[in-house]
């Protein structure tokens, strides 16, 4: 049985392990040419550009070449607050690259914050969609927030990444706030301390709210100092009455995050020691984060955001900076593999400087997860080619939604937005015209959004959300 494929960096040389691994590496330093035609246009239509972590190879090795303060590479979250900063640096326009939910974000929170006038476009006029945000589009996703409406005193807590149809009609049943994989714990546990008697009811990722479930009684099971250094307002005592008082659908997914299973585990723990660094998202299943949670524990892992996937590798590169010994260090990439291009872009400066240090990315991903193309160009991409993007036998390889983008779509919505195209409309977010509770999707979708934010500013929950939770108990 031959190891996953790996990316070995160093000071100088970036070599690959493995097709996979070769794919991931050949766009790590763009064509000059490509560089200065993106930026020229970018500069003449006074855009700015977000993108997703997981953008395919290519194109964030373009974006992160590309001399052009209005370009930024993220999570969803911080998609919408750079687009804020853009317009406020003097960008006309936003070109989003992920998938429709991102660019519906982006156009409601620039929106919300006064700048409606900033166009916002998305680099295809077919959907770009989304596994996880559409099944909270289900009708089991509608009797689950029935159940919750149902249910005295219930807080929806809501994955940021879902449709803005998907959060006002939410929002009407129950009170609702979204969230991120980097503050979904926090709004939980701030909730309850605010709100002890109340129901958390957690959706759409499944994954997500089943490794909630494991880190609340992981945090129940500490003394009541180290509870209260992850949350002042809880002890032992209250961790243990809010259990059961946390909810989360049992019926969504991503397909990026949906194969990292069993038999992706046995491989690590078969292959990879003990001084192996696992890291995982919040959103792969219950096997994978068991195994990122423990390492976590001994200080060998993380699980968490992509953001938070980001810091903790290039903290344990920076520790090893310090000294003077050469030093390997292994990281399984438990996440889509479109991050590496973050992580290459991140360490880069830290690697030069420091030339004993040797890092290595392992893909989680089996060979059968790697599609032949036969096109002389570029003969092996990741992803079955079924079109999910994903393995039962080793892993998901990538997004197939994430990879609709690209930097051909994106030159030509920057060349469609120069010559003041007819059709760029059918590149603009969807409108949603149709009104809810006699206001528009987008006015009510926007609330939960807002209430996250609310809570980022202040680290409270907002009162009128938990107030609306007790009315409707009242009612």
């Amino acid at each position: 049985m031959t190891s996953f494929p790996a990316l070995l960096l160093r000071a100088d040389t970036i070599s690959a392990q493995g097709a996979f691994a070769e794919a991931q590496a050949d766009f790590f330093d763009p064509d000059p040419d490509t560089l200065r035609a993106l930026r020229d246009r970018l500069e003449a239509t006074r855009s700015g550009v977000v993108a997703h972590f997981y953008m395919d190879p290519e194109l964030q090795g373009i974006l992160y070449g590309t001399q052009w303060p209005n370009i930024h590479i993220s999570d969803s979250l911080v998609m919408a607050d750079r687009a804020i900063a853009m317009a406020e640096n003097g960008a006309a326009n936003v070109a989003v690259l992920g998938v429709d939910f991102m660019a519906e974000n982006v156009r409601a929170m620039l929106d919300a914050a006064g700048h409606g006038d900033v166009g916002v476009y998305r680099v295809r006029a077919e959907a770009i969609g989304c596994s996880l945000a559409e099944s909270a589009e289900a009708l089991a996703y509608g009797a689950y927030l029935e159940r919750a409406a149902a249910t005295p005193n219930s807080i929806h807590v809501v994955y940021i990444n879902t449709s803005l149809r998907t959060k006002a009609h939410a929002h009407l049943k129950v009170p609702t706030i979204t969230c991120t994989s980097s503050n979904v714990l926090q709004t939980i546990l701030q909730t309850f301390a605010q709100e002890p008697e109340a129901h958390v009811w957690f959706g759409p990722d499944t994954y997500m709210g089943e490794n909630l479930a494991r880190m609340l009684e992981a945090i129940g099971a500490m003394t009541d100092p180290e509870i209260a250094a992850i949350h002042p307002g809880h002890s032992r005592g209250s961790i243990a009455a809010l259990r059961e008082r946390f909810h989360y659908f049992e019926a969504g997914n991503c397909v990026v995050h949906h194969m990292f299973g069993a038999q992706v585990v046995e491989r690590i723990q078969a292959e990879y020691g003990p001084d192996t660094h696992i890291t995982a998202h919040l959103e792969v299943p219950g096997e994978m984060f068991g195994l990122a949670l423990a390492a976590s524990q001994r200080g060998q892992g993380v699980v968490g955001s992509t953001s938070d996937i980001l810091r903790y590798i290039r903290g344990k590169v920076a520790e090893a900076g310090a000294a003077a010994d050469e030093q390997r260090l292994r990281f399984i990439l438990g996440t889509e593999a479109g991050m590496v291009t973050a992580i290459v872009h991140d360490l880069r400066p830290t690697l030069a400087a420091h030339p004993q240090i040797t890092v290595e990315i392992i893909f989680p991903v089996a060979s059968e997860a790697i599609a032949i193309t036969g096109d002389s160009e570029l003969p092996v991409v990741p992803g079955v080619a079924g079109g999910e993007g994903c393995s039962t036998a080793g892993g998901c390889a990538t997004c197939p939604f994430m990879k609709m983008n690209s930097i051909d779509a994106l030159m030509d919505v920057l060349d469609r937005i120069a010559a003041d195209d007819d059709g760029l409309d059918g590149f603009e977010p969807r409108k949603y015209l149709e009104l809810v509770g006699g206001e528009t999707v987008a006015t009510v979708g926007s609330r939960p959004i807002l209430h996250m934010r609310s809570f980022q500013r202040t680290g409270e929950v907002p009162a009128e959300l938990l107030q609306a939770a007790r009315g409707k108990t009242a009612g």
